[in-house]
C-alpha cells in the first residue's frame, strides 16, 4: 500500500461526525474515543446471559453497575434475537422493560438504548425514560417505528439482518457480504430520511452474526472500516458471539479474551460503540484501542 493510500485509510477511521442528540445528553462521536455500550438482557432465553437479570431489581442493580465500570450507553432489551429465538408479544416485553428502565431514567442520565423492533415497545421505552432505539430490522418490521423515530427524534441505529432471528442462520448467503450489507444500510438510510429521520441522528450496524457465518462475520470485522463510507458512526456487536467459539472452541462464558480482540479490531477500523456484555474488561480495550488508533 502506498503513503497516500495509507493516509486515505487513515483519513476514513478518523472520520469526524455531528453530536448525536439524545434527549438529556450528547453523545460526541467526533471525540478521539469508542463509546461501549453495556447490553441488559431482561430474558429467560438470551444466549449469554438469559435469566440472570430477569427481575427488575436484578436488572437495575446489574445496569447500574455497568455504568459503575463506565459504560456510556444501557442497551435494554425484553426479547432475545439469538439464532431460534421466539418472538414475544409488544406486551410482555414492555413488561420486562419498562420499570427498569424508569428506575434507571431517575437514577441516571447515561443515555438508554430501547432493543426492540416493534414501535408499541419503542414509544412505551421513550415514555419512561429511554433516549435511543436500536432496531435489528432496521426499522422494516414495524411500518410504525420510523413515524415514531421521526416524531420522537431519537437517535436510531439501524442494523443488517438477513432473515429474522428463526432462520437467520439456516442458510446464510450473499454475493459479496461487505458489499451487499453496505448497499442494504445505504437503503435503510434514505428510506429513515425519507420519514423525517435527522440523517445525524442515525447510527448503523453491520448485525455481527445475524445472519452471517464464521467467514462472514470476519470479512466485516477485515473490512469495517468500507462502513464508513456511509457517512455514519458505526456500532459493532461483538461480545461473546458464536463465531469467537468457533474459531477458540470454547463455549459462551469462556469468550472473554476472544471478544476482547474482536472489539480492539472493530475500534481499530473505526467503529464508534461497541456494544458488550463485559463492560469493565472491555472499557479498559477499547482505551489502549483508542489510543493506538489515535496515535497513528
Amino acid at each position: 500500500m502506498s503513503c497516500n493510500s495509507q493516509s486515505q485509510s487513515n483519513d476514513i477511521v478518523h472520520r469526524t461526525y455531528p453530536p448525536i442528540q439524545c434527549p438529556r445528553c450528547i453523545l460526541d462521536v467526533s471525540a478521539n474515543r469508542t463509546f461501549v455500550m453495556g447490553i441488559l438482557n431482561i430474558t429467560p432465553d438470551s444466549f449469554s446471559d438469559g435469566g440472570k437479570y430477569y427481575t427488575p431489581d436484578q436488572a437495575y442493580l446489574h445496569a447500574m453497575r455497568m455504568i459503575e465500570e463506565g459504560a456510556d450507553i444501557i442497551d435494554v432489551g425484553g426479547e432475545s434475537s439469538r439464532p431460534g429465538a421466539q418472538p414475544v408479544s409488544a406486551e410482555e416485553e414492555i413488561a420486562r422493560i419498562v420499570p427498569v428502565i424508569e428506575r434507571l431514567a431517575t437514577a441516571t442520565n447515561i443515555p438508554i438504548s430501547v432493543d426492540t423492533y416493534k414501535a408499541q415497545v419503542a414509544e412505551s421505552a421513550i415514555n419512561a425514560g429511554a433516549q435511543m432505539i436500536n432496531d435489528i430490522t432496521a426499522m422494516t418490521y414495524d411500518p410504525a417505528m420510523l413515524p415514531l423515530a421521526a416524531r420522537t427524534g431519537v437517535p436510531v441505529v439501524l442494523m443488517h439482518m438477513q432473515g429474522t432471528p428463526q432462520t437467520m442462520q439456516l442458510n446464510p448467503q450473499y454475493t459479496n457480504v461487505v458489499s451487499d450489507i453496505i448497499e442494504y444500510l445505504n437503503n435503510a438510510i434514505q428510506i429513515a430520511k425519507q420519514a423525517g429521520i435527522n440523517e445525524e441522528q442515525i447510527i448503523i450496524d453491520p448485525g455481527i452474526g445475524f445472519g452471517k457465518t464464521l467467514e462472514h462475520n470476519l470479512s466485516i470485522l477485515h473490512h469495517l472500516s468500507e462502513f464508513l463510507r456511509l457517512g455514519r458512526p458505526i456500532l459493532i456487536g461483538v461480545s461473546r458471539k458464536s463465531f469467537i467459539g468457533k474459531i477458540l472452541d470454547l463455549p459462551v462464558d469462556e469468550r472473554l479474551e476472544g471478544t476482547a480482540a474482536a472489539v480492539a479490531i472493530a475500534v481499530i477500523h473505526g467503529a464508534k460503540i461497541v456494544r458488550v456484555h463485559d463492560v469493565k474488561a472491555m472499557v479498559r480495550v477499547v482505551k489502549i484501542a483508542d489510543a493506538i488508533r489515535v496515535s497513528s
